[in-house]
């Protein structure tokens, strides 16, 4: 229940105000905690490949370094959503950042597969649950009319981070034999990171006033207000805000009649673009080396395709509010869908970073529109639940693809591995027709 002051609500009041200097804050503060995680997912992709090279792992051994983070992701990102939804977004936004960072930066010790394993798996925790929060948060004080050309800002800082990634792969990892070892430290930035998370970014208005916390409420709508040189409304009574508290609205869940049948299409969008996504990127950097690409080499392709999520970001996040979420969603599904049957039939090198650049353009703006749709489909009670439920469901696709990986190069070799992948993605494609339309809309209560 957001309470009405003023003849408007305190959701309302933030839907009406244009883009200020405060959302800029919001969204830089979150988005750098995302970028970091995305350095950390992109790093490990060059780390196999580098410890594929000097500890002589085989195949086995590299799927689980890649796959068991998402064990971890999955375990976070379904705590992370409830936590989130009790205790509030912008404490667990900075614990995730703290637990991940740490375990990161200790990964750059271990003398061992087994205890790389272990951190790896510690790392998962911390991101699995940062995510689907950070997402929350910035949706709940995005104006409505921007929203969600707002959240996939947010969500083209990851493809900051993956640059980052490549780019230390390509100059770091290479130079020394334990470059691998510098790269991983990188990951204890966070830490220090998650003080300012915790300090200077505002906790979600709607979440205070279901915790019947209105005074934090309003003032924090008022900053944002200021902002924007926009008159304050008048505070309201606050004894009239009191049944709030003392007899809440019953948490509906998300697989209840009215949300059954969008939570289970956003479920299989979520599942079926992490298979196909952490499938291909993961061992992208491995495949091309495996190809016959000099390790340098290997990574300075990869480096050129990772490039390309930057103007697909763009191109999602300004059709999102021309085309709206759903039909932004399936057609960059589609795309991607398309890209990756071409990369897994590509054998020259000018097809191979074509195929791959349109791989990463469509499968990234695919992404950011799907984190824009997320938040939007639940009420504040179970937005955290909703969304960190459905990334946590993902991520079982995430802890298969890197498994599956080698197996699939066995039976067909690239073509198959990325034919599977372009059938998940047209699967996500026919999934996503069946999320409503929330473009331009004011978030549930």
């Amino acid at each position: 229940m957001s309470v009405v002051t003023g003849g408007l609500t305190r959701g309302e009041r933030l839907d009406r105000l244009p883009f200020t200097r405060r959302h800029g804050t919001l969204l830089t503060g979150s988005g750098v905690g995302w970028a970091l995680d995305a350095m950390d997912v992109g790093l490990i992709s060059f780390v196999m490949t580098a410890l594929a090279a000097q500890w002589h792992l085989n195949d086995t051994q590299l799927s689980w370094i890649g796959s068991i983070g998402f064990v971890g992701m999955a375990i976070g990102a379904s705590v992370g959503g409830l936590l989130a939804d009790r205790v509030g977004r912008r404490q667990v936004f900075a614990l995730t950042l703290l637990v991940y960072g740490l375990a990161t930066g200790a990964s750059a010790l271990v003398g061992s597969v087994a205890a790389l394993i272990v951190l790896r798996f510690v790392v998962g925790l911390g991101l699995g649950a940062e995510l689907p929060v950070a997402s929350t948060l910035v949706s709940e004080f995005a104006p409505k009319s921007i929203r969600g050309r707002v959240v996939v800002a947010l969500e083209a800082f990851w493809a900051v981070g993956w640059i980052l990634a490549a780019l230390i792969g390509y100059f770091v990892i290479p130079l020394h034999a334990e470059g691998w070892r510098w790269a991983l430290a990188v990951g204890i930035v966070p830490t220090a990171y998650a003080a300012f998370i915790r300090w200077r970014l505002p906790e979600s208005v709607r979440f205070l006033e279901k915790q019947g916390r209105f005074a934090e409420a309003e003032a924090s709508v008022r900053v944002f207000e200021d902002a924007a040189g926009v008159p304050p409304q008048p505070a309201g009574d606050a004894a009239a805000e009191q049944p709030a508290v003392a007899a809440p609205r019953t948490r509906e869940s998300i697989w209840s009649p009215r949300y059954r049948l969008r939570t289970a299409a956003l479920w299989t969008v979520w599942f079926c673009i992490n298979l196909s996504y952490y499938g291909a990127f993961i061992w992208l950097p491995s495949l091309l080396y495996r190809s016959g690409f000099p390790l340098v080499r290997s990574f300075e392709y990869t480096l050129i395709i990772t490039l390309a999520q930057i103007p697909g970001y763009a191109a999602a996040a300004w059709l999102i509010e021309v085309w709206g979420r759903r039909a932004t969603l399936a057609v960059f599904l589609t795309g991607s869908a398309t890209a990756a049957a071409s990369f897994g039939a590509s054998d020259q090198v000018w097809t191979i970073i074509g195929s791959g650049c349109a791989l990463s353009f469509f499968n990234l703006g695919a992404w950011g529109a799907l984190y824009a749709i997320g938040p939007e489909l639940y009420p504040t009670g179970v937005r955290g639940t909703g969304t960190g439920a459905a990334a946590a469901f993902g991520r079982i696709a995430s802890m298969l693809a890197p498994l599956s990986v080698p197996f699939l190069a066995q039976a067909g070799g690239n073509p198959m591995i990325f034919g599977v992948f372009a059938a998940s993605f047209g699967v996500a494609a026919l999934a996503s027709l069946a999320l409503p339309e929330k473009r331009a809309q004011s978030l549930e209560e």
